[in-house]
């Protein structure tokens, strides 16, 4: 939605309201029992329904609350005693809790809003198991302008989780939705960055003390989305767990080291997205922009060591233990040897990479597409554990190299983060930008030894017949292979998982861009599993009630891929 049809909207919900003072909800009388029709959203919907029959249960200082009339039926007494007496208590921690909170934080929700009543509304219905809840913007707007709005403010919540402690991290993470509404689309006509929108809501259960207690936490929910795939694009958004994983996992690192005045400072900003952080961090006085946070943050989650330097490490307790395992490459231990990799990434993802093995003086290259802008920090790990930070030269072709002595000896490992950051705004679906990097011993420290070099290559030997009589036995000569077991993210080595990123392939760029075929079942393959479960959505995902593509590789996505090859 545009800026100018925004404001539209908006002079012709106020024109609304004062030609018909009669359409003020205040004027109504509102009690337990009464019931109400919704419009909601079928895609969040467990039924897929798009509007329903509520009751309302509980009326709070702050907020209304109602649930599904179909569901709540469909509960015994005892069951419906329990939700009750667990909206009650949702509804208290609202008014003394959630809401103090985050109004003293990030400002106020357009109050007394579209329909002039200082409550909220809040609509708990069933939804599809992952979804915690979600906000609609259209509520905020007139029935004239928007014919689906409930003209009302409002955040809905899924059933499923009514008598668990999530509860209050997600009510807490919607209403930030209905302050970033007021703050940026109603009060200074802007649209926010979806993921800084969502970065915030993430943020709202940590500010609120829900995730002090680590176990069984919103938190601790984000922290296994994060590492399930941690090179997750931060600002390219698709609804999906490793998103809200990469965003979370930001923020709290954003926090801990900068304040959370950075995220009210951009919200009440007239800028948005990184921009608006940008502005923030000035604003409070810190040397670093977004780009330094955002790189510091990517050696963080790698050694997650203050000692190494107080910007690569977590303060919070709760996370101090938080380490992504990286992509590992092994050198020949002895002799002079060269390894390339080749790959692909989006702006704001990260890569992570390390390099053991080999003797001598280690040379890296690094070259980015030139039409990029790349960060590339390295980390090189002593024998006695000590990390040194550094930080490749780039010119302007996107192309830097380092030497390193005595590696192998001295110096164990060698981990490479190159990043592209050269977009701040205007996010959608993102493209690839190819990099590739080596690394190659130049001088053997131990060029007595060639019994050890003579005995390295025989068994390189060995293995290249192996993965000959491998991809012989898969059909990879006859440029087809069966696919049998379920395949996932994090398997190595696997040549069912070859077979996938050869089909991949052949289903052109709109699906496997990278085209890359390792046997490795990393990010990269996830993202074009995805792509190909969207394109065929009524065959693999439907059926199995789902709306977005997960990246596993299970029994229908096997099935329509043995139909096509």
């Amino acid at each position: 939605m545009t800026d100018n049809l925004k404001q539209k909207i908006f002079l012709l919900a106020s024109l609304f309201f004062l030609l018909l003072p009669l359409h003020n909800a205040c004027a109504q009388s509102f009690v337990a029992g009464q019931k109400v029709n919704f419009f909601i959203d079928q895609n969040y919907d467990f039924l897929q329904r798009d509007r329903i029959s509520a009751v309302l249960q509980t009326i709070s200082d702050n907020a209304y609350f109602y649930v599904d009339e179909q569901w709540w039926n469909l509960l015994s007494k005892e069951e419906q005693e329990k939700i009750n007496e667990s909206i009650k208590n949702l509804g208290q921690e609202f008014s003394s809790k959630i809401y103090p909170t985050l109004i003293s934080t990030f400002g106020l929700e357009w109050r007394p809003g579209i329909d002039n009543d200082t409550r909220i509304t809040i609509l708990i219905h069933p939804m599809q198991e992952e979804a915690g809840g979600y906000f609609a913007e259209k509520d905020e707007y007139p029935r004239l302008a928007i014919t689906s709005s409930n003209e009302r403010e409002m955040v809905y919540l899924n059933s499923e989780y009514i008598n668990t402690a999530y509860l209050k991290s997600f009510l807490a993470h919607e209403f930030t939705h209905l302050i970033t509404f007021n703050q940026k689309d109603k009060t200074r006509g802007l649209s926010e960055d979806i993921w800084l929108n969502e970065s915030r809501a993430e943020y709202a259960p940590t500010l609120c003390g829900y995730d002090l207690i680590y176990e069984g936490s919103n938190l601790q929910r984000r922290v296994k989305n994060f590492l399930g795939n941690p090179g997750d694009p931060l600002a390219e958004w698709q609804n999906i767990s490793s998103d809200y994983g990469a965003i979370n996992l930001f923020t709290q690192y954003l926090v801990d080291h900068y304040g959370v005045k950075i995220l009210s400072d951009s919200l009440q900003s007239t800028k948005i997205g990184i921009a608006s952080l940008d502005y923030a961090l000035n604003r409070n006085n810190f040397k670093e922009n977004f780009s330094q946070v955002f790189t510091d943050w990517t050696i963080a989650v790698l050694i997650n060591d203050c000692d190494v330097g107080i910007k690569y490490c977590y303060l919070s307790q709760n996370l101090k233990n938080v380490r992504i395992i990286p992509q590992i490459n092994i050198l020949p231990s002895g002799g002079r040897s060269t390894l390339t990799i080749a790959n692909a990434t989006k702006n704001w993802a990260g890569n992570w990479y390390k390099i053991i093995g080999g003797k001598g003086l280690l040379k890296l290259s690094f070259i980015g597409n030139k039409s990029g802008v790349f960060k590339v920090p390295y980390i090189v790990k002593g024998l006695d554990g000590v990390y040194t930070v550094g930080f490749l030269s780039l010119g302007v072709l996107q192309q830097g190299e380092i030497s390193i002595k005595d590696f192998g000896t001295e110096k164990n490992a060698l981990f490479l983060i190159p990043t592209l950051q050269d977009k701040d705004s205007e996010f959608g679906r993102e493209p690839f930008y190819s990099f590739s990097w080596s690394v190659s011993i130049l001088e053997n420290q131990d060029n007595g030894n060639t019994e050890e070099v003579n005995r390295l290559l025989a068994v390189i030997d060995n293995l290249k017949k192996q993965i000959a009589e491998i991809l012989a036995q898969n059909g990879q000569s006859a440029g087809q292979c069966a696919i049998t077991s379920n395949l996932f993210l994090g398997m190595e080595n696997n040549a069912e998982v070859m077979c996938l990123q050869r089909f991949l392939k052949l289903q052109g760029p709109d699906v496997y861009p990278e085209g890359l075929v390792t046997s490795n079942f990393r990010s990269l393959t996830r993202q074009a599993v995805i792509r190909f479960q969207q394109k065929y959505i009524s065959e693999i995902l439907t059926p199995a009630g789902l709306s977005a593509g997960t990246g596993f590789v299970g029994e229908r996505t096997r099935a329509k891929i043995s139909q096509l090859w």
